[in-house]
């Protein structure tokens, strides 16, 4: 692992790091904030994924997330959302292709060299956080945006004795129903739909929904609601099903990191209620 770049704030660190991967086949980046209780004890930590065209950049950048973290003692992990560079296979546009891994292992070329961003955030990068950090691998959360909400919410429903809270902002939570899961699962995975239901927290939730209580935020002016996210979907098949789910409908909050840094301290705080318990 390569240190790029660190930085003190509210007490603790944020970093930067490089690693070769074996499970993408070639260099990765991930950002890691360790709150000052870190620099005593093991911590908890709670998994951020990214959406589409996003990196660690943007929610460590962009959401203030240091402030709670550090008051809540979790330590706050920033995957990448793809493989990335020259050798790795991409598309023109912004929802597939580098930036755009979609949290899976894909099974058809040229992707499936590269594209395994599942494994290798439960598997690969589990390891080496558990080797590098003072983290605490029994109290691990989940959480993501967009693209990374659906990310973790799928993570959570197949792995969750692994992330015990999980929570997400605007998921695409029926991916195998909206444009951007359609194109994706159809490049990655193929024209078989049925593969495609173990990367849809729809057919999850479905299938076995999960003891823990799931904490949704999503704006009421998000310009994707409709088309790409529709909540009411999820939403149902989690009464149906039993899961337990807190889905609220912010008024007047977009898509952006306005509104997940407006509400980035209710997640944190959602997920150390539960995993410093």
């Amino acid at each position: 692992m390569n240190t790029e770049s660190s930085w003190a704030s509210h007490g603790g660190t944020l970093s930067v790091h490089t690693h070769d991967s074996d499970v993408c086949g070639g260099s990765m980046r991930f950002a890691v904030y360790a709150p000052p209780q870190a620099k005593v004890r093991e911590v908890p930590i709670v998994w951020y994924l990214s959406g589409l065209t996003c990196s660690w950049a943007n929610v460590m950048e962009k959401s203030g997330l240091q402030a709670a973290a550090a008051k809540f003692g979790l330590m706050v992990v920033a995957p990448d959302t793809s493989p990335r560079g020259e050798t790795v296979a991409d598309d023109e546009a912004y929802d597939l292709g580098q930036g755009a891994g979609f949290y899976l292992s894909a099974t058809q070329a040229p992707w499936s060299k590269h594209y395994r961003m599942d494994a290798y955030i439960t598997d690969e990068l589990q390891a080496l956080v558990k080797k590098e950090f003072p983290a605490n691998p029994d109290a691990q959360g989940i959480t993501g945006h967009s693209m990374g909400g659906h990310g973790a919410l799928t993570l959570h429903l197949k792995h969750r004795e692994l992330y015990k809270s999980v929570s997400a902002f605007s998921p695409i939570t029926s991916p195998t129903l909206v444009p951007w899961g359609q194109k994706a699962f159809s490049a990655y995975l193929g024209e078989d739909k049925d593969t495609w239901k173990s990367y849809d927290a729809l057919e999850l939730v479905k299938e076995n929904s999960s003891s823990a209580n799931m904490l949704i935020d999503t704006g009421s002016a998000d310009q994707f609601l409709e088309e790409q996210l529709k909540p009411e979907l999820f939403i149902e098949a989690c009464e149906q099903n039993k899961q337990s789910l807190n889905y609220r409908m912010q008024p007047g909050y977009d898509h952006s990191y306005y509104f997940i840094a407006s509400f980035i301290a209710d997640h944190l705080e959602h997920h150390a209620t539960i995993l410093n318990s």
